[in-house]
């Protein structure tokens, strides 16, 4: 069984940061290290759009339709996620954000399209075969058990894994990722923080060993330092080998976080491209296109 978050589809990141004092072999990533991001890491993420352009996609949507009673939410949407980026969803409220990631996770119907995951056709499959296959999705709101514990909110993440001994190392990585829920592991989810329970949906989420996460409005209701703590663990978790699709509307976090991103307007991309390009078209306030 392999380790957590070391996907052998996901591409290898050009000139990968190297917390140890041995030299990176080839073809390996590395391991999910954690702590505070130096020049250099910021850097390395900043650059890999060059990386990222002869990757293989890891999700391909082609001509994506949701409607919800005959009201359009989603119009003949394309979009890709190459293994080993991150993509940023960006709109206003009803934009269709929302509406993509759970259609991606067969929460609901696409009305026409297609989603193509790994070269596998998933467009309206059930959502825990999509999760067996490597897609977890942390909703809006983070969908906490709030009733049950920390540490049982984190075993439901695993309900599909047999593997107990592995389970049991991956909680251990949760809690090396976010030390907060550790200290709060026999807590019931229900009573702690904004913050803690977004750190514990994303845990909760990683215990399935996905390949591609789907994030709905990470930093909803938090305080700054707290969303700047969740987007630094979301780089991590990339830097592992995961591939990350998220919807946010603080644009400028996003933009600073994601290689790519799409802007939605009315379910219809008005503007997509790499970050770089987005942060001078697209007022960060108003997301109009300058």
């Amino acid at each position: 069984m392999t380790e957590p978050f070391k996907n052998e589809t996901s591409v290898q990141k050009e000139n990968p940061v190297n917390h140890t004092n041995e030299p990176a072999k080839k073809g390996t990533k590395k391991e999910l290290q954690f702590g505070a991001q130096n020049d250099t890491q910021n850097e390395t993420h900043q650059n890999q759009n060059e990386t990222h352009h002869d990757a293989e996609p890891i999700l391909k949507i082609e001509g994506l339709s949701i409607v919800y009673d005959h009201i359009p939410a989603v119009k003949q949407l394309d979009l890709t996620v190459k293994k080993g980026e991150i993509v940023a969803l960006i709109g206003a409220n009803g934009a269709g954000k929302t509406s993509t990631l759970r259609c991606i996770s067969g929460i609901v119907k696409a009305k026409s399209g297609r989603i193509v995951y790994e070269g596998q056709e998933i467009t309206n499959m059930e959502p825990h075969r999509i999760v067996k296959l490597g897609i977890s999705h942390v909703p809006e709101g983070r969908g906490m058990f709030a009733d049950l514990t920390v540490l049982d909110n984190l075993r439901i993440g695993a309900y599909l894994r047999k593997d107990r001994a592995e389970i049991r190392k991956d909680q251990e990585k949760m809690f090396r990722l976010f030390p907060r829920l550790e200290e709060r592991k026999s807590q019931l989810a229900g009573t702690l923080s904004g913050g803690e329970q977004q750190m514990l949906a994303i845990a909760r989420a990683l215990m399935a060993r996905p390949k591609l996460l789907l994030l709905d409005e990470p930093s909803m209701g938090l305080a700054p330092m707290l969303v700047q703590e969740i987007f630094k663990a979301i780089r991590e978790i990339n830097e592992s080998g995961v591939s990350v699709l998220v919807v946010e509307q603080n644009t400028r976090m996003a933009l600073a976080l994601a290689n790519r991103g799409y802007v939605l307007e009315s379910g219809e991309v008005i503007l997509q491209g790499n970050s770089s390009e987005l942060k001078e078209r697209l007022d960060p306030f108003t997301l109009q296109i300058r």
